[in-house]
């Protein structure tokens, strides 16, 4: 009986021992490897996409790129998408995820996340002058991303209006070019999701197509995070903080979203500022 309370308490000592390895264990590699692992969206235009040279860029590029500095790191992208995106954080694959992503409580649940980078609205994208609001897309095919807080969204907007086949109406797609194809060639007659998203493809068609109606939701973005790791938590909060305060953020924004850029979307609110 000894030697089973014995093997019992060894075990829940490693187990113990194993836990409090975990905690700080991002900060701590980020900190000596001087590498700072970051999710990035592919096709997210303008928050991380390929441009015409091949170059991956966007907001969210420079933002990870800005924090990666902060840091005194060298930063290493890494693709992710709306699969993915919390499940290379939950692995350890990446060391935060800079991927336009919604806070919301559920993934809380999953992962840690940043104070608020980023604010956006879910709208919806239809070709120019077909449509004037929401109203007119009731019982019309809407795309949305796959397993996303739009995708949610736009079935609860569509059951709002009366669509009593609103779960059939909103079609599901992989990739964010899915959902602009699918409107191209008139699969749907719109697509919804975040406005700096549709913003984005918009602006490959100049003239082509817009946006119409009201926010249907409010998207404020965080940097997910692993979890229970307080001290990463507060190094990358002060570098946004940081990145913000000395202007370096609006100089990323204006570059992306300012007055005169084919991306232009009004900042709307202020960064979260710890005195």
């Amino acid at each position: 009986m000894r030697m089973v309370k014995a093997s019992i308490l060894a075990a829940l000592l490693v187990m113990a021992a194993a836990s409090l390895a975990l905690a700080g264990a991002t900060y701590d590699k980020v900190m000596k490897d001087k590498v700072l692992r970051a999710g990035i969206m592919t096709d997210s235009i303008p928050g991380a996409f390929y441009n015409d040279q091949n170059q991956w860029v966007g907001f969210d590029v420079d933002i990870a790129e800005e924090i990666a500095n902060r840091l005194g790191c060298k930063l290493d992208r890494v693709p992710v998408n709306n699969k993915t995106r919390i499940a290379f954080v939950q692995q350890g694959r990446i060391d935060m995820s800079v991927a336009n992503m919604t806070h919301k409580r559920e993934r809380d649940k999953s992962i840690d996340f940043t104070i608020t980078y980023f604010f956006d609205g879910q709208k919806v994208l239809v070709k120019k002058g077909k449509y004037k609001d929401w109203n007119d897309l009731k019982g019309k095919k809407i795309a949305s991303m796959q397993g996303t807080t739009s995708e949610i969204n736009a079935r609860n907007k569509l059951k709002s209006l009366g669509d009593d086949k609103a779960d059939k109406n909103v079609i599901s797609f992989q990739k964010e070019s899915e959902c602009f194809q699918a409107l191209q060639m008139g699969r749907v007659a719109g697509w919804s999701t975040d406005s700096t998203i549709l913003l984005g493809y918009a602006a490959k068609e100049p003239g082509k197509y817009e946006l119409i109606g009201d926010f249907i939701s409010d998207e404020p973005y965080g940097i997910g995070l692993p979890e229970d790791d307080s001290k990463f938590r507060d190094a990358v909060n002060f570098a946004i903080q940081d990145i913000w305060t000395d202007g370096t953020y609006m100089k990323i924004y204006n570059k992306w979203y300012g007055p005169g850029t084919a991306y232009e979307f009004p900042m709307t609110e202020k960064i979260e500022m710890w005195p």
